[in-house]
């Protein structure tokens, strides 16, 4: 009989997935956020058109996934998330040297490559495999880890910005993930996962077996529909606060304490007990999703509330990071997860990736944010419908 190996404790090895994921995140998506009017400026290239770039690497990302998971799975984390650490750089070297929009995109879907081999989506496959059914606290960490990558980040490209040219500032951000992530990924993730004992008991699903239930696809749509419904608003919060009134400073500090309100809700998510059904967190999600965008659209005022329910909604979206990463190995187990992860986020990633879209066209379209909130609002309502049934 052979012996069932604990789970390992959450230590060194999460620590440098953590630590990876901070720099990553930092380096990979928000330095870009924070520079884009800079670049801009500079190069006279639509600020619009510098957003649809770096959403051209998030698509690429979403694509690459289904393939790093599927690597993930089947030969381990560490020499696939080291290459996504040297391949990250070599994108940024592009964007960094890029004569032309065209080789800027060309730079940024290189870069999105490498989000799919480094971001939430691999380190969740590499948690749900090493932690099992310790996953839930492990994940916990890592995106509090990863949630602090805009408030170190953000400052620093921001300063970089202050003394250098944007192309200067993109080189040693480039240079500084090479030299922090490559040696965390290398020295600090499984060569090779101990294969799993088998147990005639457990089921073992695979992707082929999962996209042909209808509870697969209850979860896709109710997970899409609230992924567009918080995007939309939270990623608008300026626009819609300014419409109700706030000065712009006062609108972008609401946008920075939806970030810490984020830190709040993935705390509050270990508190869901772990005997819960997996369509409860959901649910409970999808649920809170309806109550705060209601209130964001709807209440008028003062400052001080809707700065409160703002920070409401982004302990919301917090929670729905942590429900996406754990809904497959909820409901399927860890076995394939990175397969069957790897299809269930592409299309979030897509979303994702239109995100900063979504909500200022549907304002256009409706004539206000806080019209656009409340379509919303009735996206949340699906998704509380779907995550029923799945």
């Amino acid at each position: 009989m052979t012996a069932v190996q604990a789970p390992p404790r959450l230590g060194g090895r999460l620590a440098a997935l953590s630590i990876g994921q901070v720099i990553s995140w930092g380096i990979l998506f928000y330095a870009l956020i924070v520079a884009s009017p800079a670049i801009a400026a500079d190069t006279s290239w639509p600020v619009a058109l510098v957003t649809l770039s770096f959403s051209s690497g998030l698509i690429a990302s979403a694509a690459a996934g289904v393939f790093v998971g599927r690597w993930l799975d089947e030969r381990g984390p560490r020499l696939i998330m080291t290459i996504g650490s040297i391949v990250g750089p070599a994108g940024l070297l592009v964007v960094v040297i890029a004569p032309n929009l065209g080789v800027f995109t060309v730079g940024w879907v290189i870069a999105g490559i490498a989000q799919s081999a480094v971001l939430y989506q691999a380190a969740f496959t590499v948690i749900a495999r090493r932690y099992g059914a310790r996953r839930r606290g492990a994940m916990t960490i890592l995106t509090l880890a990863g949630g602090l990558a805009s408030t170190v980040f953000a400052p620093i490209v921001a300063g970089l910005l202050t003394v250098t040219d944007w192309r200067t500032t993109f080189l040693l951000l480039a240079v500084f993930l090479f030299f922090t992530t490559v040696p965390l990924h290398w020295f600090g993730l499984e060569r090779t996962w101990t294969p799993i004992a088998h147990d005639d008991s457990v089921q073992v699903h695979t992707v082929s077996t999962v996209v042909r239930t209808g509870r697969f696809w209850m979860l896709e749509l109710s997970m899409l529909a609230l992924a567009a419904a918080l995007f939309s608003v939270t990623l608008a919060l300026i626009p819609l606060f300014m419409e109700k009134g706030l000065t712009y400073e006062l609108a972008a500090w609401a946008l920075g304490l939806l970030g810490a309100g984020q830190v709040i809700g993935r705390l509050l998510y270990v508190a869901i007990p772990h005997t819960a059904a997996p369509w409860i967190p959901l649910a409970a999600t999808a649920g809170l999703s309806v109550a705060f965008l209601a209130l964001l659209a709807l209440v008028p005022g003062p400052p001080w509330l809707l700065i409160s329910i703002g920070i409401a909604a982004g302990a919301v979206r917090g929670a729905q990071t942590l429900v996406q990463g754990s809904a497959v190995a909820d409901r399927w187990g860890t076995h394939n997860y990175g397969a069957i992860n790897g299809v269930f986020a592409a299309p979030i990633t897509l979303i994702s990736a239109i995100g900063p879209a979504i909500g200022p066209l549907l304002a256009v379209a409706t004539g206000s944010y806080s019209a656009m909130a409340l379509i919303a609002v009735a996206l949340a309502a699906l998704s509380l419908v779907f995550a029923r049934f799945s």
